[in-house]
């Protein structure tokens, strides 16, 4: 994977690449995840749901043979811009240790399918096998 910020636009407002160049031929795609647990507890705070979310990503990632070191997008959505400090901690914590950021899309929408969701988050990842 290879991040694309060109100098010619501004720069990422947080930890995430403008753009990310994959070289792949295995892709997996998740749906959006919610913030509940395999034992259906659903936390209260927006970063403890996103913790969850990135969870339930490692955990289908995993199934396909790949890690988060292969996420070159995520797509997120909180409920209120309230949540968006409490999900970009998580996600933040959850990319510490890459070398590089995927391509990033958070969004404000007006809610899911139960009211005690705050984040749902999908992810693509894209490995050179």
């Amino acid at each position: 994977m290879r991040s694309l910020t060109p100098a010619a636009i501004q720069p990422p407002f947080a930890a995430y690449s403008h753009g990310v160049e994959a070289r792949a031929r295995h892709l997996v795609v998740t749906s959006g995840q919610l913030g509940i647990g395999p034992e259906g507890t659903i936390p209260e705070t927006a970063e403890a749901q996103a913790r969850v979310c990135f969870e339930n990503i490692d955990a289908i990632l995993a199934e396909a043979g790949v890690t988060r070191e292969h996420i070159v997008r995520l797509n997120a959505y909180v409920t209120d811009r309230a949540h968006m400090a409490g999900y970009m901690a998580a996600r933040d914590a959850y990319l510490a240790n890459r070398p590089d950021n995927p391509a990033s899309t958070l969004m404000i929408v007006s809610g899911f399918s139960r009211p005690e969701f705050l984040v749902e988050v999908e992810a693509i990842a894209a490995k050179e096998d």
